[in-house]
């Protein structure tokens, strides 16, 4: 006991004797050393009091879709440093094919009680995909925040980039290289994000735009190589693609088709994630502010956390197209 009273007021910075007065749920001891002699048990990897088991680990559960992409390491640092600037440490939840599931996940998050839970994408962005660990959530208050797509009727705060926008930004700038016939990439069918943009290409196409200019895939290169080559054979000379895995997919078609980006077909991605200046050629795409979306993940689910009541609004952030070499001028 001694030993564990000492590595934890070494932790925190105070006496053995405060650290004393928290195990044995003393009064004399402000809220936030109490909960900073909690969060070191946690740390340290001491079991709390029984008597305060019940109280909320200052853990937040992170839900990252996929790693492959690399707007989702970088989403989660972002998250991950604003987290630790308030003394939360953030556990990375990763779905992939024949591991843990999402409801799984959250199972073991409610177990460590945690403090709250961030998506950054998940099964929420799908229409027809289970819904039903979400709902749990919200009906248990467990603090929750999401990204880049509202789940209905559950009344979840979620920061998001304007996918409206991007597609506006990307079309617009493939209008005025000259390229009238102009194919989407997209995500799954059911997949919300993929949907808004598809919604924004109808308008700007003046609500006539043929089916042989869209393809859905699955969010992977080879996915998104497959998709492309399916809008080659319909005769597009540009590709607006929902992600820059997509759009590299995109260029590997253009190539194997004995063609050239940027002078047959022009790319346009989506993110801009790490290493698109070092692609061949450096990919055009419309870059997601996820700086400032990921600190305010942080505020809203904090401010949530706090007990401050938090509407359930959508915060659209406005991206930014970032030309590079994957576009030019239609011949």
């Amino acid at each position: 006991m001694s030993r564990r009273l000492a590595e934890v007021a070494r932790k925190v910075g105070v006496s053995e004797a405060t650290v004393s007065r928290v195990l044995n749920d003393k009064p004399g001891v402000g809220a936030a050393t109490r909960q900073a002699v909690l969060t070191a048990l946690d740390v340290l990897g001491y079991e709390r009091p029984s008597k305060l088991r019940g109280e909320r680990a200052r853990l937040v559960g992170l839900f990252l879709p996929e790693l492959q992409n690399p707007i989702f390491p970088a989403f989660g640092e972002v998250v991950g440093g604003a987290l630790a600037q308030h003394g939360y440490t953030p556990v990375l939840c990763t779905v992939t094919a024949g591991g843990i599931s999402e409801a799984d996940y959250v199972d073991l998050l409610l177990q460590q009680q945690v403090s709250g839970v961030v998506f950054a994408g998940g099964q929420y962005t799908q229409q027809d995909a289970p819904h039903e660990h979400y709902r749990r959530l919200v009906e248990l208050g467990l603090p929750t925040v999401v990204t880049n797509a509202p789940i209905s009727g559950l009344g979840v705060p979620t920061v998001s980039t304007d996918d409206a926008v991007a597609v506006e930004q990307a079309w617009g700038h493939l209008t005025q290289l000259g390229h009238e016939r102009i194919g989407l990439l997209l995500g799954p069918r059911d997949h919300m994000p993929s949907r808004r943009k598809l919604d924004a290409a109808r308008r700007l196409a003046g609500g006539d735009l043929p089916p042989e200019l869209v393809a859905h895939s699955q969010y992977s290169l080879e996915a998104g190589q497959a998709g492309a080559t399916r809008l080659l054979g319909a005769g597009v000379t540009a590709i607006v693609c929902a992600s820059d895995p997509l759009a590299l997919g995109a260029i590997r078609a253009v190539k194997r088709a004995g063609l050239s980006v940027p002078a047959d077909v022009s790319v346009i991605g989506f993110d801009d994630s790490s290493l698109m200046t070092s692609t061949d050629p450096p990919l055009t795409t419309v870059r997601q502010p996820i700086e400032l979306m990921g600190r305010m993940v942080v505020d809203l689910l904090l401010a949530q956390i706090e007990g401050v009541d938090s509407e359930p609004d959508e915060y659209f952030f406005e991206p930014e197209l970032v030309v590079r070499g994957s576009t030019a001028r239609r011949k």
